[in-house]
């Protein structure tokens, strides 16, 4: 089991948005909820938003894999 790009676009999410709003990340962490995939790989159902200044990331897939192929 792994995480795929989706839950770790997640979990990056929900640490920007704690130090962002600087609140605890504790209750957001206990909230997710994951599923697992037919191929091992966890995802979040419930990713949280995210605002940056009036751009807000709601799809959390798209952007984790945008920052991905902008470092490859």
């Amino acid at each position: 089991m792994k995480l795929s790009n989706q839950a770790l676009g997640a979990l990056m999410m929900t640490l920007q948005k704690c130090l962002m709003e600087e609140t605890d990340i504790v209750p957001l962490l206990q909230a997710t909820e994951w599923e697992l995939d037919s191929d091992g790989n966890l995802f979040v159902t419930n990713p949280p938003v995210v605002s940056f200044e009036d751009t807000e990331v709601d799809n959390v897939t798209d952007f984790v894999n945008e920052v991905l192929t902008e470092e490859n």
